[in-house]
C-alpha cells in the first residue's frame, strides 16, 4: 500500500517539476498551510512544512493526523515547532540548506555596518556626498558563537578578508582541525572580540545568552552580528548598549519579530537591521530540493532520516 506524503507546492505538477518523480511506494498531496487541507489528513505520514509559514498554521490540525510520523522543515531553526510536535513524530530540520546563504548575509551585515553602507544609502536620495573613515574587517578579531555548519561557513567566507583571528565557541569544547571553546568561556572571550557572529540555536540555555554582562564585556566599538534567533540577545540590554554608542549591531533577527515600527532599534545609530532573510536567496531552492528528494528516498526505503532534531 502506498504511503501518503504532503508537499509544499500548489499542485502535483509543480512538485514534480521541482523534485522529480516520487520514489516508489509514495503518493503525494500538496499543502500550503493557506487554510485549505487535503482530504488525506488522516493518512499523511510525512509532511514537508511550507517555508516561512508560522508553525501554528502548519501544525493546526496535527491531532487529526494519526498516521503522521515525520515533519520535515525547510528551515535550520526548529525551536518554534517543538511545542506543537506530537509524541512519536520525528522532526527534521534543513541543516545544510541555508549554510551558504546565511553565512553570506552574516558577512554582508558586518561589512555594511563597518563600512557605513547604510549611511551612504540614506544619503543617496538627497545627493549628499558625505564620506567618512570606517572600520575594516581586516585586522579585526572575530568570535563565532555557535560553531556548527553555518559558523564554519562564516569562517570560510572570512578567509579572504585578512581578519586578525577567528575564535570559535560551541556548547562543548572540540579539538581537531580547529579549536572550539566551550560556552562556559564565552564571557572571557567576548572581551577579546571586535566582531561577534551569533549563529547558535535557540534553546533554554541560549535564550538571552547575550545580556548586559556580555555586552559590557565587549571592547569599545565592537560589532555584534546576530543571524541566530532574536531571543539569543536580551533586547533591552542591546538597546541600552547600542544607544550609548559603545557597541554596534547588525541584526537579521530580533525580539520581538517582526520589530514594531516604533521600536528604538530602528533609529539607533550603529544598528543595521535586515528582516530575517538569512536563508532567502537563490541558493535556497536547489539545496532544499536536494534535501527533500533525499529524505523522501530514505523514507520510502525505510532508511534512517537525516537531520532528526526531535522525536
Amino acid at each position: 500500500m502506498a504511503r501518503r506524503i504532503w508537499l509544499p507546492y500548489p499542485d502535483l505538477d509543480a512538485a514534480e517539476a521541482a523534485l522529480g518523480p516520487l520514489p516508489d511506494g509514495l503518493v503525494a498531496d500538496c499543502f500550503l498551510a493557506d487554510g485549505t487541507w487535503p482530504d488525506s489528513i488522516g493518512e499523511v505520514e510525512f509532511l514537508v512544512a511550507p517555508y516561512m509559514f508560522p508553525p501554528t498554521k502548519v501544525m493546526a490540525r496535527v491531532g487529526e493526523m494519526p498516521s503522521l510520523k515525520v515533519v520535515q522543515l525547510l528551515s535550520a531553526g526548529f525551536d518554534n515547532y517543538l511545542p506543537y510536535l506530537p509524541d512519536g513524530v520525528r522532526l527534521c530540520n534543513a541543516a545544510g540548506v541555508h549554510d551558504a546563504s546565511t553565512a553570506e548575509l552574516a558577512v554582508a551585515l558586518a561589512l555594511a555596518n563597518n563600512r557605513h553602507l547604510d549611511t551612504y544609502a540614506r544619503n543617496m536620495p538627497s545627493g549628499t556626498w558625505g564620506n567618512d573613515f570606517a572600520t575594516s574587517l581586516a585586522d579585526r578579531r572575530v568570535l563565532i558563537v555557535g560553531y556548527g555548519r553555518i559558523g564554519a561557513a562564516i569562517e570560510q567566507r572570512l578567509a579572504g578578508f585578512e581578519v586578525a583571528s577567528v575564535t570559535r565557541v560551541a556548547r562543548r569544547a572540540r579539538t581537531g582541525e580547529v579549536e572550539v571553546h566551550p560556552i562556559e568561556e564565552l564571557d572571557a572571550l567576548l572581551a577579546e572580540a571586535d566582531v561577534v557572529f551569533l549563529i547558535t540555536p535557540l534553546t533554554p540555555q541560549t535564550e538571552h545568552l547575550i545580556g548586559p554582562v556580555q555586552l559590557a564585556a565587549l571592547p569599545d566599538g565592537a560589532l555584534l552580528v546576530n543571524v541566530a534567533r532574536g531571543r539569543v540577545v536580551d533586547t533591552d540590554a542591546l538597546v541600552a548598549a547600542t544607544a550609548s554608542g559603545r557597541v554596534r549591531a547588525s541584526l537579521d533577527v530580533t525580539d520581538p519579530e517582526p520589530l514594531p515600527p516604533d521600536h528604538p532599534l530602528w533609529t539607533t545609530p550603529g544598528v543595521f537591521i535586515s528582516p530575517h532573510v538569512g536563508g532567502q536567496s537563490t541558493a535556497f531552492y536547489p539545496r532544499m530540493q536536494k534535501l527533500v528528494r533525499a529524505q523522501l528516498a530514505r523514507f520510502a526505503a525505510g532508511e534512517p532520516l537525516e537531520n532528526v532534531v526531535a522525536g
